[in-house]
């Protein structure tokens, strides 16, 4: 093997299988014969005397030999790719692909309806957005930045704290209106019609010193794993959502629970050092870091900002540029 050289060709069709994981899909994009993208396949395990693939129910599964081939493949394409543009004048470095993997809410709620200023600014740049309740395996290139509520400890991952999430109680008017009184604490929740994100089940024991026994008193009358059906059925008077803050400015017709916080939970932004030495990755990373500076907003300080208190300093701001001057006569 040291004195042949590997087949560019069929590393490609290994990349599509990979990232497909079938073969049937990946001859149908290659155009050509499944037969052929096996034969493929079948000559560059020989080739590198390891196996590439297992195949499962779910299809082609990458082996952990396959998983290391398709970080280098991917490596290859995008120095292949950086000297085709750089060949043809386009030096800059700021179109191509970049992928964030983030949970159901930050990613989808804070970053995504401000993606509009960075398309605006890099417009060949092609951002994809996966969003599930994993935190995506980076060095398999699941994704190229990730947003997450662990710090990770491996070596190769580069992270910086983003900022805290303070979750509090949300509520439609309708559906303050129609109680006979509000909660003035967490432990008075259980009287409650009560909203959960399934993914805030696995974290309540991080919410207070008496969580446990909080998540004993709370029959949830309705939980998900979709954020969006969980606002919504709040918004529609469905009853109260625990959701972070900056919800407020997400959806100012929800109205945030005048008590305090249930929880602060840390996040953090998580990346490669070859996402940061891309031009395209150092640009999104500097860029969402920016989205969460508490010059910008308020809700992600370490110290809990309530709503009504953005509420308040907006009426206050309102009332002092309507009032009118009085002049001298």
């Amino acid at each position: 093997m040291t004195n042949q050289r590997i087949d560019w060709d069929k590393l490609r069709v290994f990349k599509v299988v990979a990232e497909l994981g079938s073969m049937t899909s990946a001859a149908a994009r290659l155009r050509e014969s499944p037969p052929t993208v096996s034969r493929k396949i079948d000559e560059l395990e020989e080739f590198l005397s390891s196996k590439l693939f297992t195949r499962s129910t779910r299809g082609m599964e990458l082996t952990e030999t396959g998983k290391t081939v398709l970080r280098y493949a991917r490596q290859m394409e995008e120095s292949a790719n950086e000297v085709l543009s750089k060949a043809i004048g386009k030096t800059d470095g700021t179109e191509g692909r970049i992928t964030i993997g983030s949970g159901d809410g930050v990613g989808p709620y804070w970053i995504a309806p401000r993606l509009a200023e960075f398309q605006t600014a890099h417009p060949r740049a092609q951002v994809r957005m996966h969003v599930k309740a994993e935190e995506p395996d980076l060095l398999n290139d699941e994704a190229d930045i990730s947003i997450q509520f662990t710090e990770p400890r491996d070596p190769e991952i580069i992270s910086h704290k983003l900022g805290t999430l303070h979750y509090i109680g949300f509520a439609s008017r309708e559906y303050l209106d129609a109680q006979t009184s509000q909660p003035s604490s967490m432990f008075e929740y259980h009287q409650y019609r009560c909203i959960l994100h399934e993914s805030y089940v696995q974290q309540v024991e991080r919410w207070a010193p008496k969580a446990h026994e909080l998540k004993k008193m709370i029959d949830f009358a309705f939980v998900t794993n979709s954020a969006s059906a969980m606002i919504t059925l709040c918004r529609r008077g469905g009853g109260i959502a625990l959701l972070p803050t900056y919800h407020q400015d997400v959806y100012p017709d929800l109205v945030a629970l005048d008590m305090s916080e249930v929880a602060p939970i840390q996040f953090w932004i998580a990346y490669t050092e070859q996402t940061r030495r891309s031009p395209l990755g150092n640009l999104m990373i500097e860029w969402i870091k920016s989205l969460f500076d508490k010059q910008v907003s308020p809700w992600f300080t370490d110290e809990f900002y309530h709503p009504k208190q953005r509420i308040e300093a907006e009426a206050e701001f309102h009332e002092s540029v309507s009032v009118p001057r009085v002049t001298g006569t």
